[in-house]
């Protein structure tokens, strides 16, 4: 498989399309709200389906998956395979790799962890679920936007282990939030407080990717409040009870309910300044 779609330029999808097209392996491009200024830009998903021998999904959630592949189904069959790294649940993976494989095209589940910046530099990690022959065909494709490719026996657990994995960094960013919040309070600057930090056994990658943007308050997003607010529901719906993902459910809500939903995910710390 030598060519690739990708359907969805929002914050990933775009630079992932940039890396693929300087690899020479773009075939086409498709977004909901039309980019047409967007190399190799196709007027409809069934079109730049057709162009690529791989076809990538990144886009919000699984309703919107379920619409991009009623859209493409008629492009598929043996010789595709449909990459889908939207994060999503592990019941739904399981029910668009059935959809898919009946049309005789492999399907992957490649959700990812790393924001913008990973996605700008080639460092993505993908979580890749399936079939073993249809993870050979693709990984060539996936590792010129990605330095890491775990690999999973089925596409529940890798839609499952994204979003075990959305729950530790939302939960480090609430901890974050308020230990800097209760430094703040006690007249200590931050850049004494990261300091301090980065000998703390608890430093953690989280901290020192969002450690500029909160001392500039810089809530332009990496990943946004209304995604990761979208995840922790699925999680939620996916294995109910948890008492910290309840709380982070609520964090989240309220910071869309106060204008935050575009802003990124560090910006759950304005919650605690109120």
């Amino acid at each position: 498989m030598h060519s690739i779609a990708v359907l969805g330029l929002g914050i990933i999808g775009t630079p992932w399309a940039a890396r693929y097209q300087v690899a020479g392996r773009l075939a086409a491009v498709w977004n909901r709200t039309p980019k047409p200024n967007s190399p190799a830009w196709s007027e409809t998903a069934l079109q730049a389906a057709s162009a690529g021998d791989v076809i990538q999904i990144v886009v919000a959630d699984p309703s919107a998956v379920s619409s991009v592949l009623d859209a493409i189904l008629p492009a598929l069959g043996k010789g595709k395979a449909v990459v889908q790294s939207s994060t999503i649940d592990p019941q739904s993976a399981a029910l668009f790799e059935s959809r898919v494989r009946a049309t005789g095209a492999m399907y992957v589940e490649a959700p990812f962890t790393g924001s913008k910046p990973a996605a700008e530099e080639g460092t993505t990690v993908f979580f890749m679920g399936g079939d073993a022959a249809a993870l050979d065909a693709v990984e060539p494709l996936l590792s010129l936007v990605s330095q890491t490719r775990f690999r999973l026996p089925s596409v529940a657990k890798a839609a499952a282990l994204k979003l075990a994995m959305n729950i530790h960094v939302a939960g480090l960013m609430q901890t974050l939030s308020e230990s800097l919040t209760f430094a703040r309070r006690a007249g200590i600057d931050d850049e004494f407080y990261f300091q301090a930090l980065t000998k703390n056994v608890s430093y953690s990658g989280l901290a020192r990717l969002k450690e500029a943007k909160l001392k500039a308050q810089d809530f332009s997003p990496q990943f946004s409040v209304k995604h990761m607010h979208k995840d922790m529901r699925l999680a939620d719906g996916a294995a109910p009870g948890m008492p910290m993902l309840g709380m982070l459910r609520r964090c989240l809500s309220e910071a869309e309910a106060q204008g935050m939903a575009d802003d990124d995910f560090c910006s759950l710390i304005r919650l605690l300044g109120k």
